[in-house]
């Protein structure tokens, strides 16, 4: 057992790869898995997985997120916002009529999961009796701690001297970035079969769907769901429509205890999809169990329990019709963060080889 629990969630993989490990299962991203995807290499076509990173659009979908802004540096004097279009000639100490440089030099303010998009598995946690005393602690996976292994906020998060405020010392996506992030990818064309009504999906239709197109997800794979989502998103032009936005396309619905267990036993390495949060943001007034339980059940299944991180935003509408055209599921995917230590969120520009 770690220092840092005495019991685990039934059913997790806390400790399966050792008390330290940060990676869950992209652990199972092994040398094999890696060739396993070169292997589905036949065209030698690549496809962009990302939305453009300032899509959706406004603050619509999340209040808390914000489209990126981008800025000037400071120039060599420190002046701030003004390092952009400048002639080196002109440039305090540098400059000499010699020099044909233009240069431009720019800073960005970015939310890392406003757009297509990486959980960690230091993004959702949960309360837990960790400690095995009957008092529930803040944790998250493999029993990382609120407040010791995730500060903040607090100034000097990183307790470097530098100005973060907020870091997660363990289970930060560096971790995902430096493993590398690739291997066989494997899509089920979700919006195909179901359009783009607004519905859940139980286990009994998602592996419907894969039977109808031969689809065979084993350990390892990355599983990427098309539901048509990022599709709309990108035709709305970075207006999104508030109306619409919440009620489109399909999601895994995560009370069909079925298709939990179906996630657990794949033993897939990341969980995928075009849409908003991979699950359904149904609300809490359609939530009518009275015990204590999450919010957003395959989160916690997946970031909490099993160590599986989300994808989010992706945008599969190109590589999910090249796939039906050639009857293909599988695909090389490469798909690391950015190597950012201490974010527990990160945009992502996911290339699919097929």
């Amino acid at each position: 057992m770690t220092k840092r629990w005495k019991q685990r969630p039934p059913g997790s993989t806390w400790g399966d790869w050792g008390d330290e490990d940060e990676l869950g299962r992209i652990n199972l991203l092994t040398p094999e898995k890696v060739l396993q995807g070169v292997r589905e290499v036949q065209a030698g076509i690549s496809f962009c997985l990302s939305l453009p990173l300032d899509y959706p659009g406004g603050t619509v979908l999340n209040q808390r997120r914000r489209p990126p802004m981008l800025a000037p540096t400071e120039d060599m004097d420190g002046n701030a916002g003004t390092f952009y279009n400048v002639r080196m000639r002109d440039m305090q100490g540098w400059g000499d009529d010699r020099y044909v440089d233009v240069w431009a030099d720019d800073v960005v303010t970015l939310s890392l999961q406003y757009s297509t998009q990486w959980d960690s598995l230091a993004h959702v946690g949960a309360e837990f009796d960790a400690d095995g005393d009957g008092v529930e602690e803040s944790v998250y996976y493999n029993g990382y701690r609120a407040g010791v292994d995730l500060v903040g906020p607090k100034p000097d998060a990183a307790g470097d001297g530098g100005r973060h405020l907020c870091f997660a010392h363990h289970l930060g996506l560096e971790h995902m970035a430096y493993k590398g992030v690739q291997g066989r990818g494997v899509l089920i064309d979700l919006a195909h079969h179901l359009g783009h009504d607004f519905r859940g999906v139980d286990r009994a239709t998602l592996e419907a769907i894969m039977a109808a197109d031969g689809v065979v997800v084993e350990p390892g794979d990355m599983l990427l769901l098309h539901t048509g989502f990022a599709t709309k998103v990108l035709e709305m032009n970075r207006e999104p429509d508030p109306a619409q936005i919440f009620r489109m396309c399909t999601w895994l619905d995560a009370r069909d205890e079925p298709l939990l267990e179906w996630i657990a036993e794949s033993q897939i390495s990341a969980l995928v999809a075009d849409n908003y949060a991979v699950e359904g943001m149904v609300g809490s007034r359609q939530d009518r169990d009275q015990s204590r339980h999450s919010f957003l059940p395959i989160h916690h299944l997946c970031l909490f329990k099993l160590g599986v991180p989300l994808g989010e935003m992706w945008y599969l509408h190109e590589l999910a019709s090249w796939l039906r055209a050639h009857d293909r599921s599988r695909f090389l995917l490469t798909a690391p963060p950015l190597r950012l230590p201490g974010a527990v969120g990160s945009p992502a520009t996911p290339v699919a080889t097929v």
